[in-house]
């Protein structure tokens, strides 16, 4: 399994990148999961007074809603990116907001002053609305993956390794 992150600010592009990668890569013939660090403080898919809710205030230590459509388990923690990565069997998982990993990753930014306060050494390529502006920042390319869903694909097959499965844990 392959992984990458999509990360920046709020505005930046993220997810419209994110939605070109995984189409381009579906085109091509691989399975994609997705991963979406959420930022809020207050965000919780569990609101207070469900049914799940009441489980968890019950005692229940891991509980499960399970819809017509879905199936969301709902862990009473913040889970590392490896215990995540227990769940997926696709080629490719793009992780988006996710930071505290050193998978590779696409930096989006607005502007240059973005980059400059977001970049570390696990970026491999720039995206998102500074795309329309810039097509390298220091030796680093610079793609709009509105226009160019293939060659950010093509860079995301050349950079991106297998994730070490040693890392990859089950304890949960």
């Amino acid at each position: 399994m392959k992984v990458l992150s999509v990360y920046g600010y709020t505005g930046s592009g993220k997810t419209s990148t994110i939605e070109q990668i995984i189409g381009e890569l579906i085109r091509r013939g691989y399975s994609v999961g997705s991963i979406k660090d959420i930022h809020f403080e207050s965000f919780a898919i569990d609101t207070v007074g469900s049914n799940t809710d009441r489980h968890r205030k019950a005692g229940a230590e891991l509980v499960t809603a399970r819809g017509i459509h879905e199936t969301d388990v709902l862990f009473p923690k913040r889970l590392s990116v490896e215990q995540i990565l227990c769940f997926y069997s696709q080629d490719y998982v793009v992780m988006e907001g996710v930071t505290d990993t050193d998978a590779p990753k696409v930096l989006c930014a607005k502007n240059e002053e973005e980059i400059e306060q977001l970049i570390n050494e696990t970026v491999f390529a720039i995206s998102g609305v500074i795309s329309n502006k810039l097509s390298h920042y220091k030796g680093i390319p610079v793609i709009n993956s509105l226009k160019d869903a293939e060659a950010i694909v093509d860079l995301i097959e050349e950079k991106v390794k297998d994730y070490p499965i040693s890392r990859i844990t089950a304890d949960i």
